[in-house]
């Protein structure tokens, strides 16, 4: 048994498949993860995700521990609201994790992180900050839901509390707002619009019913994967992790090198590795043959061999797809080996499917 989010006996009710998921005990799905892939990009699901984890970063050093600990560059957000994705990195430019971090106002942020990493982040997030005058506050006391698709937004305006719908729907992507305990963010990891919304357990849970009851489809993990996939959204621990690079990873647009003087964690070690010239990238695969592609197969090219990274079947395209780690000389036609079998596959530039749109031939 794994930690289990407040909505634990919601999704039991409901009659969802639960499953163990990085120490917590998730939705796989509900009545089907199909349809509920098809709902997210055609209408609107709700994802439960109060296992990611929230930090609250507040102080006078906030913003200077934040240039030494993203790979991007927190000078980068204008005004209170806005967010930035980015890496934090050991020393030698391996990931640690991929985050948000969202500026809140004065010398106040809040992060939001990985459920499967959450302890080692914890550690890092503290060694980092060392004798800085900063306060790093877990929120485990919060829940976080995941509105997604086309109709989402609209859809879930007029159920947030505190009559913070006009506002939330005014917000642009990578905003958000923070009113009391609400916290309402117009981001994602499907590829379609919505909010990502975290507030205290009761508020929490009395939405994830009021939304389900205005039409809403409750989607598990399974329909998360697949919706990231074809969005070619990195998964922490197969795309990417502390042995590779944000560079060989599909997140060389996230390291910001400007300002020079910007010490962050890992630099030394991308400067190096631009230097010696980057030998692999992270990218799209369609099969073209029969089978499933998944994680950790071999993928022939002639330029040499990589590997699956992520891979599955898109119900969108109604195909295999993938992320592939290959060398950065690869391109059109490869091969995959899927039990024991090479079968063809193409390689394309990622994303696949992004605002319901098929974005590659």
């Amino acid at each position: 048994m794994g930690h289990q989010t407040p909505l634990y006996d919601e999704h039991v009710a409901a009659g969802a498949r639960m499953v163990e998921f990085g120490g917590w005990d998730m939705p796989l799905h509900y009545a089907s993860a199909l349809a509920e892939h098809h709902a997210v990009r055609q209408s609107c699901g709700i994802f439960d995700v109060s296992h990611m984890t929230v930090v609250d970063v507040m102080g006078p050093d906030a913003t200077a521990f934040l240039g030494r600990l993203l790979a991007n560059d927190i000078g980068k957000l204008r005004q209170p609201g806005q967010g930035l994705y980015s890496c934090m990195l050991n020393d030698a430019g391996g990931v640690v994790d991929d985050l948000i971090a969202y500026w809140t106002g004065d010398d106040r942020y809040r992060l939001v992180v990985n459920a499967a990493t959450r302890t080692q982040d914890l550690a890092w997030l503290a060694r980092v900050a060392d004798r800085d005058d900063v306060v790093l506050r877990h929120r485990d006391d919060l829940l976080m839901l995941a509105v997604q698709g086309p109709k989402a937004r609209l859809l879930a305006a007029p159920l947030l509390p505190q009559g913070a719908g006009a506002e939330a729907l005014a917000l642009q992507s990578f905003e958000s707002l923070l009113q009391d305990d609400l916290f309402v963010a117009r981001t994602g990891y499907t590829g379609e619009d919505g909010f990502e919304v975290v507030l205290p357990i009761p508020a929490g849970v009395a939405l994830w019913n009021a939304l389900g009851a205005a039409g809403a489809v409750r989607c598990g993990l399974g329909a998360r994967d697949t919706l990231r996939l074809e969005a070619a959204l990195n998964l922490y621990g197969q795309d990417m992790d502390a042995r590779t690079s944000p560079l060989t990873s599909a997140l060389g647009w996230t390291v910001a090198f400007e300002p020079a003087e910007r010490q962050f964690r890992g630099r030394a070690a991308l400067e190096l590795q631009k230097a010696a010239g980057i030998t692999e990238k992270l990218t799209g695969l369609i099969l073209e043959d029969r089978g499933i592609m998944r994680h950790g197969q071999r993928v022939l090219t002639p330029a040499g061999e990589g590997v699956i990274t992520s891979g599955g079947f898109s119900p969108t395209m109604d195909r295999s797809i993938a992320l592939a780690r290959v060398p950065e000389a690869a391109e059109g036609p490869c091969q995959v080996e899927i039990r024991s079998a090479l079968r063809a596959a193409r390689i394309v530039r990622p994303p696949f499917v992004r605002h319901g749109r098929v974005l590659v031939e």
